[in-house]
C-alpha cells in the first residue's frame, strides 16, 4: 500500500512536533536574559519607549512582561532573540527603544543590551 503525500507529511510533522513544542530557553539562556533585565533595573540608565523616558524599575517591568509573553509563544529561546524581539523596539508602534546612561552617549537599547551580553559572556560576571 502506497502512502499519500498528505499521510507522509503528517507522519513527518508528527516526528518533529515534540522537538518543536519543547523549544524553550535553556537554563543558561534564562540566566542570561534574567541578567540582562536585571542589569537595566540596577543601572542608573533611563529607557525610552515610544518617545517617553522611563526609569529602570519601569523598564524592567515592561521588558519582563514582553519576555513572559514571548516565552508563552516559544519566541525567545536565546538572549539574542530576547534582545531582538523584546528589548529593541515597541511591538505596538515599531519605534526603536533607546537607553541613556549617565556619562555615556544615548544609544539604541539593542546596542546597549548586546554590549551587556558580551560583558556577561566574556567575564562570567553579571553585566553592570
Amino acid at each position: 500500500m502506497k502512502a499519500s503525500p498528505t499521510t507522509f507529511l503528517l507522519v513527518i510533522l508528527g516526528l518533529f512536533a515534540p522537538a518543536i513544542s519543547l523549544a524553550t530557553p535553556s537554563p543558561k539562556a534564562n540566566q542570561e536574559i534574567d541578567a540582562l533585565i536585571a542589569a537595566l533595573s540596577v543601572s542608573q540608565c533611563k529607557f525610552q519607549r515610544n518617545g517617553k523616558w522611563y526609569d529602570a524599575t519601569d523598564a524592567r517591568s515592561h521588558l519582563q512582561r514582553k519576555y513572559d509573553y514571548l516565552l508563552k509563544k516559544n519566541l525567545a529561546n536565546t538572549a539574542e532573540q530576547f534582545i531582538e524581539r523584546a528589548a529593541s523596539q515597541s511591538s505596538m508602534s515599531g519605534r526603536e527603544y533607546r537607553v541613556r546612561c549617565p556619562g555615556e552617549a544615548e544609544q539604541s537599547s539593542a546596542s546597549w543590551f548586546q554590549a551587556q551580553l558580551r560583558r556577561l559572556r566574556g567575564s562570567g560576571a553579571p553585566p553592570r
